[in-house]
This record gives structure tokens, sequence and C-alpha cells, in this order.
């Protein structure tokens, strides 16, 4: 395997194509359906990656962003935002919760790990 990766979102569609993309990568990723379990997994699994949706249930990406922020143990592992949240400004909004990336959704297959492993120290990558 070439990293954990952790992947918070709710849309069981969305995971299934990351987990499938990433998975074919040989990347081994794990799955949080929430921002509050999204944390407690981050906490335990410590991730060399996490990618974030935005809408989540119970806790919105930008608070769970905020929070891994402040957790000194989590504070350095890459947090890309991938998210259909693509209006004006939402990239910034996702940079100043903490984020280090943002993808739109639809994501697109042929470019998603290459866009991702930007953000993965160089011993993880291809």
């Amino acid at each position: 395997m070439k990293g954990k990766i952790l992947v918070i979102e709710d849309n069981e569609q969305n995971l299934y194509l990351v987990r499938y993309i990433l998975e074919k990568e040989n990347y081994e990723v794990f799955a949080a359906p929430d921002g509050k379990s999204g944390i407690e997994t981050a906490t335990s699994l410590k991730p060399d990656l996490i990618l974030l949706d935005i809408q989540l249930p119970v806790m919105d990406g930008y608070a769970v962003a905020r929070n891994l922020r402040r957790n000194p143990d989590l504070a350095d592992i890459p947090i890309v935002a991938v998210t259909s949240h693509a209006m004006s400004g939402d990239r910034e909004k996702t940079m100043e919760a903490g984020c280090n990336g943002y993808i739109e959704k639809p994501i697109d297959p042929d470019t998603f790990v290459a866009k991702i492993e930007q953000h993965l120290p160089v011993k993880l990558k291809r």
C-alpha cells in the first residue's frame, strides 16, 4: 500500500467512486460518513491525507477542517476539500478553514489521483 487516505463523505456513490480510483492506485482507503466520525477516525488513524466533503451531516466540512487544524497530532495532515460547493468564494472559504487543496465535484477520474498526490509527501506518490 502506498498510503492511508481518509475520505469523509456522506454520499455513497461519491465514496464508491473515490474508493475505486484510489484503491486501483494502491492506496488504503478509510471512510467516515459525517464530520464528527471523520474527526474521530482521523484521530485514531492519523492518515497521510484527508479528502473532505464540505456539505456533511452532524458537522460541516469547514468545522471539521478547523477542528483538525487545532489538534497538534493532526495539524500537519494535508486536507483536500472535494466538494460541489463551486460558487465564487467557496475555494477561499475552504482554504481559510484549513484545507490545503480544493477539487470540485463531479471529479474527473482521469486527473483525480494527480490532483490529490500534489498534497502527499513525495515518498507516497506513484
